[in-house]
């Protein structure tokens, strides 16, 4: 679809200036044509389908911002089409707006309940459909812009791993395994999102260390040291920017500290540092454990038990947490194998399509 031909702020997105897409789902010719007259500047671009089958259809194929979705239809009616957008469409945040001549509360209940974003009640004002729509469609492209952010900095993550050659499926691993440690802490669902968030972004700040010292054969000299652990302050600062990574910011910027105090970037101590780190860290150290390395052999978990045990008795991790990770090894250590398939996130995806295209050289692990 081109782009209206209008004037522009130079800090405006190309999302500012495309049309809005609206499917109008409507059996009546009439009403379709009204809310097309209504929605008729350039501003949006509007489809129509007579039926709820036609509707999921075009939905399938196609892109929208908002679905002005008639209530009462024969066949299948706006409140089973707009559960079957939700759960076998899979668009949980697709603006469907109920167009509805029901008053009734009960009504209006089960249409929420069924997936509906709003209502708008017949007849109504243009003005009020006009100001409906634009809110729903301006919310959406907000959501799709920063879903785009998110897959990009996972995009970024996966390319860091991909430098290094030895370390497999870390990020996926350390996803499912963080998950498997908050879950057994009753950690609640926000908490366990930063988690699977942490997984794969904690070392995306290895974006801005020069590959001679993140690729170096052999032992870092003590100033490539100060800088490799500067990628925690980068990871950190590469992902603030998003709201919805506020409790990911700590894992990346502060899974390298120590409960003694001896560890980096700020040396903090105990409980000040953030409990979503501490809790990560110590998933980083299993993984990186039980880990085949060009310096090393997977350790057997008896092994991995003791260097666990070992590094709480020094004062280097959380006691209490290491003491239930522990409890995790000795009693059920498969729940912390990452499944044999896992669906690929978006950042993943695009990864992969930008590997497919050649612009990366595997050789030397750089763009070319």
């Amino acid at each position: 679809m081109q782009p209206v031909s209008m004037n522009t702020s130079s800090n405006e997105s190309l999302h500012d200036i495309e049309p809005y897409n609206i499917l109008i789902v409507d059996d009546d010719a009439a009403h379709r044509a009204l809310e097309k007259e209504i929605l008729s500047s350039d501003r949006y671009c509007v489809s129509e389908a007579e039926d709820g089958e036609r509707a999921l259809e075009m939905i399938r194929r196609n892109e929208y911002d908002v679905i002005l979705l008639d209530k009462r239809m024969p066949g299948i009616d706006g409140d089973q089409v707009c559960t079957r957008i939700r759960k076998e469409l899979d668009l949980p945040l697709l603006p469907v707006i109920m167009v509805t001549g029901t008053n009734t509360n009960e009504e209006l209940v089960r249409s929420m309940e069924a997936g509906a974003s709003d209502f708008i009640r017949k007849p109504y004002n243009p003005m009020e459909l006009l100001a409906r729509v634009n809110a729903a469609a301006s919310h959406k492209r907000l959501t799709d812009q920063l879903d785009s952010a998110e897959s990009m900095l996972f995009a970024l993550a996966r390319m860091v791993e991909a430098k290094d050659e030895h370390t497999g499926d870390h990020c996926s691993r350390l996803a499912h395994a963080s998950v498997v440690f908050g879950s057994t802490l009753g950690l609640n669902d926000a908490q366990l999102v930063a988690l699977r968030r942490g997984g794969v972004l904690h070392d995306i700040g290895k974006l801005g260390i020069p590959d001679s010292i993140l690729l170096k054969q052999g032992p870092l000299t003590d100033e490539e040291w100060v800088i490799m652990r500067e990628h925690t302050t980068i990871g950190a600062r590469l992902c603030e920017g998003l709201k919805s990574m506020s409790l990911t910011v700590p894992i990346i910027k502060y899974h390298h500290e120590r409960w003694d105090g001896s560890g980096y970037p700020e040396g903090l101590k105990g409980e000040q540092i953030p409990y979503l780190a501490r809790v990560f860290q110590i998933v980083d150290i299993y993984d990186a454990l039980v880990s085949e390395r060009p310096y090393k052999k997977p350790f057997p978990l008896d092994k991995v038990i003791a260097i666990l045990e070992e590094e709480r008795d020094k004062g280097w991790r959380d006691p209490n947490l290491t003491n239930v990770f522990l409890e995790i090894l000795r009693q059920r250590p498969e729940d912390l194998r990452m499944p044999e398939h896992v669906e690929k996130d978006m950042g993943t995806q695009i990864f992969e399509k930008i590997r497919a295209t050649g612009a990366l050289d595997w050789d030397r692990k750089e763009f070319v």
